[in-house]
C-alpha cells in the first residue's frame, strides 16, 4: 500500500466530516487507507463516520489518551509506505497526497514534509514553518521581539523563509506531517510523555538530530481551522505549560530562572490565546448575505431567515462584497478550487463547507475562535 492517512478525532463530528470528504477525494486514485482513531468522543462521531464513510478504518479508544498516544495507536495499524498525520479540522485538495508522494520521491534527503496552511478565513498560518523553540527563541516570540525586529528575532516562525518559497525548516506543525512510515517508527512516533502540545516540535527536532531535513512545501496548500477540538481554558493552560516544560527539560539544560520564566511565559501565552478567542467571538457578526455555491439550489440556511440567500452553480457569478459568506458544496466545486479561492480572497468573504449529507455547513472566521456550525434546510 502506498499511503496511510491517520486522523485523531475528538468531538469534532461535522469538521471531521468535511475533512474525510476531502481525504476521500484525495485518495481516490491512490492505493491508500484512511485510519480514524477516536479519543472517546461523545458527539456521535464514530457512528457518523461509520454511516457516511464506511471505507474508513475506525479505532475507538475507551478514554481520551491524548494526541501522541492516539496517533501512535493509529500508526501501529498503518501499512502504507508513506504516512500522513492529519488533524480532523483540516481540508486537503484532490492532488495533495499525489503531490506529496511525488515530492518525497524526488527529494530523498527530506524526512518530514509540511504544507502551507491557511485558516478558515484564508489567512496564512505562520506556524506552517518554524524554528526550534529554544528558551531564547520562545522569549523572542512571547515578548513580541519577532514583530519589532523580524530580521533578527524571526526564528520562531522562520521568517527568513518567505510564505510562498519552499525550503528547509526546523519544525513542522502536527496538523499535517508527511513522511515515510518507517521514519515515524524509527523515531518511535510522538513522545507519549506529552498529553498534547509540543509533540510536533519534539518529533521534528528528534528528526533533525538524526541528520535529516524537514521541509516546508508551499506548493501544497491546505485549510486548518485550528484548535476545533481544543478548548482554550485553564486545563489547556496547564497542559501547554507542562508540555513546554517537558520539551525544554528533555532537550536543553535550563536554569532555575529559565524554569520560572517558562512558567510565566506559558501562562501569559495561553492567557492571551483565551483573550484573543473571546475577542474573536465578540467580533463575529452575521453576514449581510449567504451565497451557496451548489448545483442543488433548493438548500437554504435553517436560521437567520432575514439575511438574503443567493445561489450559484459556480464561482464565476460571485461578486466580492463585504461580509458575504460563501457556502461551498464539495459535490459542485473541487476542494482544490475552494482552497485556491480562499488563498486569494482573504478579505470580504467568510466561508462554510457543506457536510456530506448537506444537513450542516461548517467553518471558522478566525484562527483564534472556535468554528461555527450552520443548520441547512
Amino acid at each position: 500500500m502506498k499511503l496511510s492517512v491517520v486522523i485523531l478525532n475528538f468531538n469534532v463530528k461535522y469538521f471531521i466530516d468535511i475533512c474525510l470528504q476531502s481525504v476521500a477525494a484525495a485518495t481516490k486514485d491512490l492505493d491508500a487507507e484512511i485510519i480514524v482513531v477516536d479519543n472517546a468522543s461523545v458527539d456521535g462521531s464514530l457512528a457518523w463516520i461509520k454511516a457516511k464513510f464506511p471505507q474508513v478504518k475506525r479505532i475507538a479508544n475507551k478514554e481520551n489518551v491524548g494526541f501522541p498516544i492516539g496517533n501512535n495507536i493509529g500508526v501501529s495499524h498503518a501499512i502504507g509506505e508513506y504516512l500522513c498525520i492529519l488533524n480532523p479540522d483540516t481540508i486537503v485538495a484532490e492532488n495533495t497526497f499525489v503531490d506529496a508522494i511525488s515530492f518525497m520521491e524526488n527529494n530523498k534527503q527530506v524526512a518530514i514534509m509540511g504544507p502551507k496552511l491557511i485558516d478558515g478565513s484564508g489567512t496564512f498560518l505562520k506556524e506552517s514553518k518554524r524554528g526550534v523553540p529554544t528558551p531564547w527563541v520562545a522569549f523572542t516570540k512571547v515578548s513580541g521581539l519577532f514583530k519589532i525586529f523580524p530580521q533578527f528575532f524571526g526564528k520562531y516562525y522562520n521568517l527568513k523563509l518567505p510564505e510562498n518559497q519552499g525550503g528547509e525548516t526546523d519544525v513542522l506543525v502536527g496538523a499535517f506531517m508527511f513522511m515515510k512510515t518507517t521514519h515515524y517508527r524509527a523515531l518511535n512516533g510522538f513522545d507519549e510523555e506529552c498529553f498534547m502540545y509540543c509533540e510536533d516540535d519534539d518529533l521534528s527536532y528528534r528528526s533533525l538530530q538524526l541528520g535529516y531535513s524537514n521541509y516546508y512545501n508551499p506548493s501544497i496548500n491546505i485549510i486548518h481551522f485550528k484548535g476545533e477540538s481544543t478548548p482554550k481554558d485553564f486545563a489547556y493552560q496547564k497542559r501547554f505549560r507542562e508540555a513546554l516544560y517537558y520539551f525544554y527539560t528533555k532537550h536543553f539544560k535550563i536554569s532555575k530562572f529559565v524554569k520560572l520564566w517558562i512558567k510565566f511565559a506559558t501562562n501569559a501565552f495561553s492567557f492571551l490565546k483565551r483573550v484573543r478567542g473571546k475577542r474573536s467571538v465578540k467580533k463575529i457578526k452575521h453576514p449581510y448575505c449567504y451565497w451557496l455555491i451548489s448545483k442543488e439550489l433548493n438548500l437554504e440556511i435553517g436560521v437567520n431567515k432575514n439575511i438574503p440567500f443567493m445561489h450559484s452553480p459556480g464561482l464565476d457569478d460571485v461578486i466580492p462584497h463585504t461580509r458575504t459568506e460563501l457556502i461551498f458544496d464539495p459535490d459542485t466545486i473541487s476542494f482544490a478550487e475552494m482552497i485556491a479561492f480562499m488563498d486569494v480572497h482573504k478579505k470580504g468573504f467568510s466561508y462554510k463547507f457543506l457536510s456530506s449529507d448537506k444537513s450542516h455547513a461548517v467553518g471558522s472566521i478566525s484562527s483564534h475562535a472556535k468554528g461555527e456550525v450552520l443548520v441547512m434546510s
